[in-house]
């Protein structure tokens, strides 16, 4: 599955669903977010379907950036069945992804 790119209007019906999603926020003006992106398409050709991998453009969506609380990006949140599970601010390693993407 490739990665999903979100709006306001659609995000929350890509993070509904069961199992994890990997949302990160970015902007195309983000020097670190570019740098992220190669490492996120890695893991998500990587993780298949047992993850959802979901971009969400903060300058796109204001809506959602506030309603989870977006200071600093690139930002990462983990969901699990729709849930928020876990968030970290910065360009995550592989290994992180892949740990915190278990479940």
């Amino acid at each position: 599955m490739a990665i999903q790119h979100a709006k306001d209007s659609n995000f929350a019906e890509r993070v509904q669903s069961e199992g994890i999603t990997v949302v990160n926020f970015w902007a195309s003006w983000c020097g670190p977010c570019r740098m992220f992106a190669p490492v996120l398409e890695e893991f998500e050709k990587e993780a298949g379907a047992a993850v959802s991998v979901v971009k969400v453009n903060v300058d796109e969506s204001p809506v959602t950036s506030s309603q989870y609380q977006i200071m600093s990006i690139p930002a990462t949140i983990i969901f699990k069945d729709g849930i928020p599970q876990h968030s970290e601010v910065g360009i995550l390693p592989m290994k992180m992804l892949q740990q915190l993407s278990r479940g």
